[in-house]
C-alpha cells in the first residue's frame, strides 16, 4: 500500500513519517513555498519556529527536490515524509483558492463605489479581461470546489449577501459569503461561460461549459432560476479524469454482486437502476458496462449529459434544440445494429416503451428511472402506460440504491448513540446487544464532518415467475414487496443497518439518507 511504501522510504532516508490528521495550516510556514513549487515537487511546509521550518514531502527521490530545500530562506529545514495522497490533501488545505477572494471583493467594491454600475455594466465587467475581479472569483470558486471533491456548487442570493455552498459527499457545506452586489455579475459571468442568455433573468436556463483545472478537464453543467432575492445558479461538476469503478468497488455484498453480474450478462432483456438524484445511478450503470463490454459487441449510450467518457463505446448526448431527445435518439440507435443500449433516463412513456420493445427484440438495455425502491420502479413503468405483461416479459431485474457517507478512518472513535437512534437500529436488528458504536470526531481529512467518501446501499429485485404473476394479475406494490422479501430480497434498510454493524457508517447517517419507518 501507499503507507507501506512511505514507511519503507522513511526508513531508507532516515526520515519521520508525518501524521497529518490534525494538521492546521500555518500561513507563516506555508508562505515559504510557492503553490506551483508545492504541487510540482509534492512538498508543503507545516510549521515554522525560531528559523526552523518543518516540511513534509511525498517522494524523497524526486529530482530537483534537494535544490528546492536548499533555496528555502531559513536556518534549518526539518523534513518528514507522508503518502502522496496525504501530501496532496495538505497542499489543497494550505493553498485555498478562496483565501485570496477578499482582495478581489475589495477591488470589485472599489470599482462599484466609483462607477455605481447598472446591470449592463456588470455584464461588461463579466466579459472583461482575465484579471477582472468577477472572473477571478468565479475561477477560484470552481477550482476550490474540484479540489474539495465537490459534486455541485450553489450560488444563492439572500436578503443580505450571496451564499456559496459546496455539496461534498452528498451534504451541502457553506464555504463563502460575498456581498449581495456581486450576485448579478457573478451569475452573468457564469452565463457567458455557458453560452446562455445573460439578459434573461426571470426564466430558468440551462447551459454547459468546460474548464481545465490542475491539468484535469472539467465539464460544468449550469442551471439558473429566479428567486425573490435574485438569480440563483447551481453548477454540477463532472470531472473527466475520475476513474470508472467496477461492480465489486461499489459496496454490494459478494452474493448480490455475483447475482447481479450473472443477470447483466444476459444477451437480451432490461435492467433498471432506480434511486433519487445524486444516488450514484450513472456510476452503477457504467460499472455494469465495464463488466460486460467486449470487442465483439456494439455498445451505444444516449445520455444527458455524458458524465463519463468510456473508451470503446459509442456515446450520444441528447440535444433538445436539435430535436435529439431520449426517444428520438433511441429510435436512431436501433438502426445502428446495437447489442447493448444504455439509456440515461426513462423520463417519459415514449422512451420507456421504445426501451421495452428494444429489450424484447434481442437487445440488452440498461436504464434508470426515478423511484424510491425496486417495487416502486416496477409499478412506475406500469404508470407510464407500459402494459403489465410487457414489463414482466422485458424486465430482468431492478436495482435500487442510495449512497451513505463512510466514517472517516482518520478520526473515528467510539460513542454511545442517543436512545432514539439505538431504538431505530434495534428495530431492524433486534438480536444485537450493542450499545457502543463508532463515528468520526472531525479532522482535517474530512473537513471536520466525521465522514469521508461514500458507499452504496443496494436492493436487488429479480423479476421471477412469482413477481411476474403478481404484476400481471393486477397485484399491489405491497404484495410484490412481501413476495420479494419472502424470496430473500435484502432491502435497502437491511443493507444500511449491516453497514452500521460493521462500523462503516453511523445510525444518524442512515436515518438521514435511507430512512424507512
Amino acid at each position: 500500500t501507499d503507507h507501506d511504501v512511505t514507511e519503507a522510504l522513511a526508513r531508507q532516508f532516515g526520515l519521520e513519517v508525518a501524521n497529518l490528521s490534525d494538521f492546521e495550516p500555518n500561513p507563516a510556514a506555508v508562505a515559504f513555498i510557492p503553490e506551483p513549487t508545492a504541487r510540482k515537487f509534492g512538498i508543503v511546509a507545516l510549521d515554522v519556529a525560531d528559523n526552523d521550518l518543518v516540511v513534509v514531502i511525498a517522494d524523497p527521490t524526486r529530482e530537483g527536490l534537494d535544490a528546492i530545500l536548499k533555496e528555502i530562506p531559513v536556518e534549518t529545514v526539518h523534513v518528514m515524509v507522508a503518502t502522496p495522497a496525504d501530501v496532496d490533501h495538505v497542499i489543497n488545505l494550505s493553498y485555498r483558492m478562496l483565501s485570496t477572494v477578499d482582495a478581489y471583493v475589495y477591488r470589485f467594491q472599489e470599482t462599484e463605489a466609483a462607477q455605481r454600475p447598472a446591470f449592463e455594466d456588470n455584464v461588461r465587467a463579466a466579459e472583461g479581461d482575465d484579471d477582472a475581479p468577477i472572473i477571478q472569483v468565479v475561477n477560484r470558486i470552481v477550482t476550490q470546489a474540484l479540489r474539495d471533491r465537490a459534486s455541485d456548487i450553489h450560488l444563492e442570493p439572500t436578503d443580505k449577501d450571496l451564499r456559496i455552498r459546496y455539496r461534498i459527499d452528498g451534504a451541502l457545506k457553506e464555504v463563502l459569503r460575498l456581498p449581495i452586489a456581486m450576485g448579478p455579475p457573478l451569475v452573468s459571468r457564469i452565463k457567458i461561460m455557458a453560452d446562455m442568455n445573460i439578459v434573461e433573468r426571470r426564466r430558468p436556463q440551462d447551459g454547459q461549459f468546460q474548464m481545465n483545472i490542475d491539468g484535469n478537464d472539467l465539464d460544468v453543467r449550469v442551471a439558473t432560476t429566479a428567486t425573490i432575492f435574485g438569480e440563483k445558479a447551481v453548477l454540477r461538476l463532472l470531472d473527466k479524469s475520475r476513474t470508472l469503478l467496477r461492480l465489486h468497488d461499489l459496496g454490494m455484498t459478494e452474493v448480490m454482486s455475483e447475482r447481479f453480474s450473472s443477470i447483466v450478462r444476459a444477451p437480451f432483456g432490461m435492467v433498471v437502476v432506480c434511486g433519487p438524484t445524486g444516488s450514484g445511478k450513472t456510476t452503477t450503470l457504467y460499472a455494469t458496462l465495464s463488466e460486460i463490454i467486449r470487442d465483439e459487441i456494439n455498445v451505444t449510450t444516449i445520455e444527458d449529459p455524458v458524465e463519463y467518457v468510456f473508451p470503446g463505446i459509442n456515446q450520444i448526448q441528447i440535444h433538445e434544440q436539435a430535436g435529439l431527445s431520449f426517444a428520438t435518439g433511441l429510435k436512431s440507435i436501433l438502426r445502428q445494429d446495437p447489442d447493448v443500449i444504455l439509456v440515461g433516463e426513462m423520463r417519459d412513456a415514449e422512451t420507456a416503451r421504445i426501451a421495452v420493445q428494444s429489450a424484447l427484440t434481442g437487445h440488452f438495455v440498461l436504464s434508470t428511472v426515478h423511484a424510491t425502491d425496486t417495487v416502486s420502479a416496477l409499478f412506475r413503468l406500469v404508470e407510464m402506460g407500459i402494459e403489465r405483461f410487457l414489463v414482466t416479459s422485458s424486465l430482468a431485474a431492478v436495482l435500487s440504491q442510495r449512497l451513505v457517507r463512510k466514517v472517516c478512518e482518520s478520526c473515528k472513535a467510539s460513542y454511545t448513540p442517543r436512545s432514539d437512534e439505538l431504538a431505530y437500529f434495534r428495530k431492524f436488528l433486534p438480536e444485537s446487544t450493542r450499545t457502543v458504536f463508532v463515528r468520526g470526531e472531525g479532522c482535517s481529512y474530512c473537513a471536520n464532518t466525521g465522514y469521508r467518501e461514500r458507499i452504496g446501499v443496494y436492493e436487488l429485485l429479480e423479476v421471477d415467475e412469482l413477481i411476474s404473476q403478481i404484476l400481471v394479475e393486477g397485484g399491489t406494490p405491497s404484495e410484490a414487496r412481501k413476495a420479494a422479501s419472502a424470496n430473500g430480497m435484502r432491502s435497502l434498510v437491511d443493507g444500511a443497518i449491516a453497514l452500521i454493524d460493521e462500523d462503516v457508517t453511523t445510525i444518524e447517517e442512515v436515518i438521514r439518507s435511507v430512512y424507512q419507518a
